[in-house]
């Protein structure tokens, strides 16, 4: 395939996509690119377009499921290196391919406490808003100011904008998920009367060798140990250590989900049914099933983990085996938020 000499650093053929999910799932693709600026996912969708290639596009790959045999007429484009901040007045504008969990430091690197809730969330921030993320009373979308995106039907428009209130956000829904348009940034907001974000402090810390390390990798045990020495470097300098943080550490390492290689949640809480999909899944008793190398978390119901070897065909049975149950229990079909790249 003939590709413009500005996409040669950028793209790679014959890549393993398991090494980009933090299912650690994923067969040998074709072409996988990594773009590291914005003019590069313009271009790159222009010469897709032009060769009549298909793209799937996908941050961290947290929320994921790749394919055990991709198509070789596709692009798989990961955003992980997509990563640009900047100040813009008083909002920041932060790239798609940007860690969620990133932005937690950045506020405690600015001395406010906004964005603790995305702490220990794998993803980018593109994926976060895309799913609108939640973490208990926390929403994305209340800390959006604008998303920018690219229409993938008319790549050659360039860059458009989108006010939040535009956005048709509510649990776990927004417009995204009902249009072509891929997300490559937004502008955020503080909520904290007189708090601005430290942009100095912010891009030096992106600079530092251990953290671009650290972003280039789905692993989720490397993943939480890297956010959590960021807490014990606080600790051995006799700083403060954010409450709200250490309540996230307590919370996900009591569900393990950090253990096995997973997506988290795999199903959409129904909030009409009145019990989490975790719940219902421990009732019917199918907590620790197992297919191939797959299985249910023995410790949170609405958790498929791979342990060693799983292919996304074991987690897929494992899917419809917990639908079929809770159809048959409770007439009630959970809905992924797992997306399923065929």
């Amino acid at each position: 395939m003939f590709w413009d000499h500005r996409l040669t650093q950028i793209c790679k053929e014959n890549e393993n996509l398991s090494k980009y999910s933090t299912y650690e799932i994923g067969g040998m693709a074709r072409f996988v690119a990594k773009p590291r600026r914005t003019e590069d996912i313009v271009l790159l969708l222009e010469q897709a377009q032009s060769s009549g290639m298909q793209t799937v596009m996908f941050g961290m790959g947290s929320n994921l499921l790749l394919p055990d045999h991709p198509d070789p007429e596709t692009i798989y484009i990961s955003m992980r290196d997509h990563i640009e901040v900047m100040p813009r007045g008083d909002l920041l504008y932060v790239s798609a391919g940007t860690p969620l969990s990133m932005l937690s430091l950045f506020g405690d690197l600015s001395g406010f406490t906004d964005y603790h809730f995305t702490f220990l969330l794998p993803g980018t921030l593109g994926g976060g808003v895309y799913m609108n993320a939640k973490y208990f009373d926390n929403v994305m979308c209340d800390y959006l100011d604008t998303v920018y995106y690219i229409d993938l039907e008319a790549p050659g428009r360039g860059i458009q904008s989108i006010r939040t209130d535009d956005c048709q956000f509510a649990y776990k829904q927004s417009i995204f998920q009902h249009q072509p348009w891929f997300i490559t940034g937004a502008d955020l907001k503080l909520k904290t009367a007189g708090a601005a974000f430290d942009f100095e402090r912010i891009n030096d810390y992106l600079n530092r060798p251990l953290v671009k390390e650290s972003i280039d990798n789905s692993s989720l045990a490397s993943f939480y140990r890297f956010y959590r020495s960021y807490l014990s470097s606080l600790e051995q300098g006799n700083q403060p250590v954010p409450e709200a943080m250490m309540n996230v550490v307590l919370d996900r390492t009591g569900k393990n989900h950090f253990e096995y290689p997973s997506c988290g949640s795999v199903f959409k809480n129904d909030y009409t049914i009145g019990t989490p999909v975790g719940k219902l899944v421990e009732s019917v008793g199918l907590k620790g099933t197992v297919r191939g190398k797959a299985m249910i978390s023995p410790v949170h119901g609405n958790v498929i983990q791979n342990r060693g070897g799983a292919t996304a065909a074991d987690v897929i049975e494992l899917i419809k085996i917990v639908q079929e149950a809770l159809h048959k229990s409770f007439n009630f079909v959970p809905e992924p938020e797992l997306v399923i790249v065929k």
